[in-house]
This record gives structure tokens, sequence and C-alpha cells, in this order.
């Protein structure tokens, strides 16, 4: 075990600057949350507000719940991937029980519990007794987690039952339940690692594994504990974060092991095990937090900001170690001293003191300078991983720039919860309106619906929201298209012959309405069979493999429809020189990539919509809202089956 202090140069500095010094160099991860703090208090005078700081909190909670757990894991020296996916299939348990199996909800509850726990034990059982490298077993729980969560869910998300969904509202009106939760399981891990027998275990397993098990220690039963602890967290951060979407997503909380693991080396861990603390890993968790709330108030381009943020990281563990070789203070292994403990509680109050009186400071800045500006309208776009969305995007830019708008993009990366907290940003930031394209619209719910309470309006695009207000919704018919291309793929083929679907991203609405839609399109046309489908996730490359794989089994196919032109240029690619002669592909969107295909006859049609137009009119409406002027509630912007013999005309 490491030892709680370093010894420091005698006469170095002395006094109260000594001792300042000294405090910001023993506590890397609090300084950089500190200086975080207040920058974005300089730089943005909607950072400091109470609801703000409270949107900080909710948006760190699942992030901390998860981390809190990998930090027994990386304290004993192992890592875990699956706890991201282990989250995404507790929820998806809990949901599906409740509703679908009509199990009563606490069982159900218990059952999202077991379910982490259980997918613990195995990684602690593959680890310990199957020898297999954490990594390697954590990744294989990842894919199975995953896997299990979209069998259950079928990829569409499942509705949280009532009575959990109360996790993800507020006590009183102002005070969040996820940041209770987050604050309960922090105490827990403190109380663990510092006050039991299994948390000394931790750190003297993370220390030497080998001298560990010589003096006596059950090394494989702990690590299966271990693991256990993990899942059980990672149970409860997939329970707060289902509860704030209202809705169990299959494909919720992808990459956040990632986070997880930042959280906590940020915090002051160390991936070679043997050190850790619950209140460095809930710092870490919240200068993520921070990082992405102030980067998003700060209208910081969606891209840039997963740069910052990886540089932020980079330079926080750089920090660390540069201060302990400096001779400062290691961070705390364990149950430490009286005075110890004291020191570090001195610590803390100093610098909330210090933080509040700089913060003040600087938020007097913002105060009484509130000259008249530009509107200002916030964009949430599902994706900018995609041409489609991109178009979206440059149609509302160019649209915001005529209009002398203040416009702010953000990209969801297709993650609802990480949507869920843009959408929170914007409210918090004050804006006038918000324009949002949801990444699933029972998710964006509850988030419009804080917008709403604050008396910002919301005009959806390209998707609706469920059970929120919005003043419009701007959207092309995604079923009507769907049943557009399926007329048009049948008739090309003579109303016979045998195809493949190529389906969206699991899960979200897009593809379902369009999936739904060529379903229904198709039932005139019995002569034409559908042999295979195949989600590819929107994305060009996996169009590619999966049009490969399915070409394997069924080599003599008519017909692919796929649910966006990205996909549809991959199966082109695949299908080589069938594509246009012997088999006819349809996709999805009408990007300039796809009308490109058109025009060449490698893709016979495109249900084109018209992305920039939506865009610009999305901006209009929004504009026209916040000024209170009358808007319609459905804006729709027609679709049209694009062809060789059309494509020249077709503007989009």
């Amino acid at each position: 075990m490491a030892t709680d202090t370093l010894k420091s140069k005698p006469g170095a500095q002395g006094g109260a600057t000594g001792g300042l010094r000294r405090l910001l160099l023993d506590n890397g991860a609090l300084t950089a949350l500190i200086v975080l703090v207040i920058a974005m208090s300089a730089l943005s005078g909607d950072f400091l507000t109470a609801d703000n700081l409270l949107n900080v909190g909710v948006q760190a909670a699942v992030t901390a719940i998860l981390a809190f757990g990998v930090t027994f894991v990386i304290v004993s020296a192992g890592i875990d991937l699956s706890v991201g996916s282990v989250a995404a299939l507790s929820a998806t348990v809990l949901a599906w029980s409740a509703t679908e199996a009509g199990i009563p909800v606490a069982l159900a509850v218990v059952l999202a519990v077991a379910t982490g726990i259980v997918c613990g034990l195995v990684n602690g059982f593959l680890v310990s007794y199957g020898k297999l490298p954490p990594f390697i077993a954590t990744l294989a729980m990842l894919s199975v987690a995953r896997g299990l969560s979209l069998v259950i869910s079928q990829g569409s998300p499942i509705a949280f039952p009532d009575s959990v969904s109360h996790l993800g509202d507020t006590l009183g009106g102002w005070l969040p339940v996820p940041v209770l939760v987050m604050v309960v399981m922090g105490l827990l891990t403190a109380f663990v690692l510092g006050r039991t027998y299994i948390g000394r275990s931790m750190y003297a397993i993370g220390g030497n594994e080998e001298a560990a098990r010589l003096s006596g220690l059950r090394v494989k039963k702990q690590k299966l504990a271990i693991y256990a602890f993990s899942g059980l967290f990672a149970a409860a951060a997939g329970i707060v974060l289902a509860s704030r979407l209202a809705s169990a997503q299959p494909q919720a909380a992808q990459g956040y092991e990632l986070d997880a693991i930042a959280a906590v080396v940020i915090g002051g861990a160390s991936l070679a095990g043997g050190t850790g603390k619950a209140s460095g890993t809930l710092i870490g968790a919240l200068i993520l937090a921070v990082l992405r709330n102030g980067l998003n108030l700060l209208s910081v381009s969606a891209f840039w900001q997963q740069v910052v943020i990886g540089v932020v990281i980079a330079l926080a563990v750089l920090f660390d170690t540069v201060r302990r070789k400096a001779g400062a203070t290691a961070p705390a292994t364990g149950a430490s001293g009286g005075g110890n403990k004291r020191r570090q509680a001195l610590t803390y109050v100093i610098a909330a003191v210090v933080a509040v009186a700089v913060v003040g400071a600087t938020s007097l800045l913002h105060n009484g300078s509130s000259a008249a500006a530009k509107p200002k309208i916030g964009l949430s776009l599902s994706t900018l991983n995609n041409p489609f969305f991109v178009q979206i995007r440059d149609g509302a830019e160019e649209e915001a720039k005529k209009l002398g708008v203040d416009l702010t993009v953000t990209d969801a990366q297709n993650d609802a919860s990480q949507q869920a907290n843009q959408l929170q940003n914007f409210t918090s930031g004050a804006l006038d309106a918000v324009v949002v394209n949801p990444v699933d619209s029972d998710a964006a719910g509850p988030s419009v619906r804080g917008a709403n309470e604050a008396d910002i309006p919301v005009v959806a695009v390209d998707r609706g929201v469920n059970k929120a207000d919005t003043s419009a919704l701007v959207a092309s018919d995604n079923v009507e298209g769907g049943a557009l291309g399926a007329k048009a793929l049948a008739e090309k083929l003579g109303g016979k012959g045998t195809i493949v679907i190529l389906q969206g991203q699991a899960g979200t609405s897009a593809s379902r309405e369009r999936g739904a839609g060529f379903a229904e399109g198709l039932k005139a046309y019995p002569g034409i069979k559908v042999v295979a489908k195949q989600p590819a996730d929107f994305d060009r490359t996996k169009g590619l493999d999966v049009m490969t794989n399915l070409l394997q089994a069924h080599p003599d196919i008519d017909g692919v429809f796929a649910e966006n032109d990205e996909m549809a240029l991959g199966a082109i690619k695949a299908l080589g020189s069938k594509a246009g002669t012997s088999v006819q592909v349809v996709g999805f969107d009408g990007t300039p990539d796809g009308l490109k295909a058109v025009q060449a006859g490698t893709l016979y049609a495109s249900v084109a919509q018209q992305p920039s137009e939506l865009g610009r009119i999305a901006v209009r409406n929004a504009l026209r809202a916040a000024e209170d002027e009358k808007v319609e509630k459905m804006v729709k912007v027609p679709v049209k089956v694009v062809t060789k013999e059309n494509v020249a005309g077709f503007e989009g």
C-alpha cells in the first residue's frame, strides 16, 4: 500500500503563499475543477446560475455512479469496459419486466439490480478463475450485454414505469433526484474503501497481488466481489439514466465506460492499482460535466469539444504526475488517520471558499452588461456524422445569418442522454428558442418539458417529440417516404423478386418509421419477398460490410432498400457491377452523394427530403415562436422519389 504522504522540501516557501501552493499541488483534480469553474464563470454569464449548476450535477450523476463502481476495479489493478453496456441491459430488463412481462415494479427493480450483479460476477469469474485479462473479459461482456439489451427490446426503446421514472425528477421542485443518488453512492463507495475489510483488500491486491495472496487474502473471491460491486453500480447508473429519459434505450450509455475510467484517473487513481478514492472520482466526473456544459454554453463547435475534452483529460493526469514527482501529497489510499482526515476536510472547505469568492467576483463582470443582443437559438442535432444532418445544419446556419440570429449547434452523436444534457444546457442558458432533431422521440420528452416550464419555445425538426409541447414540427413524412420507396422498388422489379433491407440504427424513430412505411407499401406487391433484414446503423462502411455478408447467403437477390443513402452507397460498393443492372437499389434522404449515384445509374432511386430547407424553415419558425408570432403546428416539407429521369431538376 502506498503511504499517505510524501516528503516535501523544507524551506522552499513559507507562510500563506507556501500553504496555498501546497494546497493546490496536493489536490490536482480539485485545483483543475476550481480553475474550470472560474474560467467558465468568467466566459459565460449563464454558467453561474442555480439552474445550470444543478444541471451540471445531474449531467455528472450517471458518469459518477458508473465511475464509483469502476473505482473498486481500478484500485485493485483491474479494468471494466462493460459498465456502459451493463447499465443499458439492466435498464432494459427493468422496463421489459415491468411492462411487457407484467412483473410488479419492485420485483422488476430487483431483477435489474441482480442483472448488473450477475454480469459483474461473470466478469470476476472470467478474470479470477478463467485467467482472462480484465480487458478481454470485460470487453466480451460489453458486447454480450449490449446484444442482450437489443434482443430483449427488439431494438426499440421501452417506456419506463412511472413509479421508477421519478428517479429522474426533482424533490421540492428544485433538488434533482439523480444528484441525491450520486451522493448516496459516493458515500457508499467511500465507506467501502475506507471502512471495510474488502476495501482494504482492494488496495492490497492493487498494490501487490502476490503479496496479498501470500498474506492470506482470498484474492480470487475478493475479485468476484469487486466486479460484482462494479456491476451493481452500473445497474444503478442505468436505472437513473433511463429514468431521466423516461425510457430504456438499448443503445444508451455507449462510450460511458471510457468517461467512467477517465473520471477515476482524473481523480487521482492509478491504472496500475493501489490508489484511488471516492472524492477524487466525484471530482473527475464533475470536471467532465463542467467541461461539456461550459463548452455548450460558449457555443464551441461539437467537433472541437471532443478535442478540448481529450486535451483537458491528458493535462489533468499530467499535472497529477508532475505534482507527485514534485513531492506533493499522494492520493489517499484507504483509511487514514484523524489528522489527515481533518486536513482533507479543511482542504475542501478552503477550496470552496476560494471558488465562491473568485466566481462571485467574475460574475460581477456579467451583471449590468445586458445590452441588446441578437436573438439566441440553440440547435441540437442527433448526429453530425451523416450528410443529411450536416445539410440541416448548413440550412439552419444560412437562415440564422440571414435573420441576424446567434445560432448554437450541438451534436448528440446519436446518444439520447447526451442530447438530454445539451437541451438542459440550452434551457439554463436562457436562449430565446430551441430547435431539436431528437435522437429518440420519447427520450427527448423530459428535457423538452423542462424547456416548456422555462417558457422557451421548442421547434422539432425531422422527428417529433413525444409527451411534450413543441411550437412546431418541421418534417418530411418518414412513413410516407418508406411507402414511396417500396412502390418505386417494386414497380422497377415488375412486382416480383427477392429483396433485402438495410435498417438504420436500432431504436431510432427514423429507422422505425421508414421501415414501417416500407413494409406497409410492400403489402400491395405480394410478389416481392423480403429474404433478409439487417441493421447497418445508417453508416456507409457498415452498409458495405453487411451487404457483403448478405450476398453470401442470398447471391441472387433482385433489389435492396436502404433506410438512408449512406447505407445504400455501401451496398452499391458491395454489389459492384450488379448495382443498377441485375440488382436495383433504393435509398433515402437525397444526399449529394446519393444523387450523384442516381445520376450515374448505380442507385435506382432515392426518396429525397430537402434537408437544407428543413433547417431553414426550423430556424424561421423558432424565431417566430420566440417573438410570440403565430406558428403552424405542423410544417410539412414534401418528399420526392428522385430517379435518373428527374434528378437533374431536383434541388435538395
